[in-house]
């Protein structure tokens, strides 16, 4: 369960992140970066960071390169947040599947969903 400070926290880096990914990504053209989650640890010393990354067959490549950039990435989050937060907490970045994962389903429910849209029109 997550405190209301935690939450609070959260919001704070997951804006400050997608704002310093905006401007990083703004040079590379056609790749697009956003934070989509942000899990604070209860001591607040790691941030989990969860990334969306288009055009997904680079996903992994950005990853990467986002990993080893953290140290500059976490500076530059300090900077930002210096008037809220005594400590900037350690990042981790993950890949969020979220999507993807949402996609598989609809793609496997597909023939289910036409099959059962076709039934209501004949009843209706």
């Amino acid at each position: 369960m997550e405190s209301k400070r935690q939450a609070k926290i959260a919001r704070l880096l997951q804006k400050e992140l997608s704002e310093i990914f905006r401007r990083q990504t703004a040079a590379l053209g056609g790749v697009i970066v956003s934070v989509s989650a942000v899990r604070v640890s209860p001591d607040l010393s790691i941030a989990k960071t969860y990334l969306s990354i288009f055009p997904p067959e680079k996903a992994q490549e950005i990853l990467e390169n986002i990993k080893k950039q953290s140290k500059t990435v976490r500076y530059e989050l300090a900077q930002a947040v210096k008037q809220v937060l005594r400590k900037c907490p350690d990042l981790q970045f993950y890949l969020d599947d979220s999507l993807d994962y949402i996609e598989n389903i609809d793609r496997l429910l597909g023939p289910h969903k036409e099959h059962s849209e076709e039934r209501k029109e004949t009843e209706g």
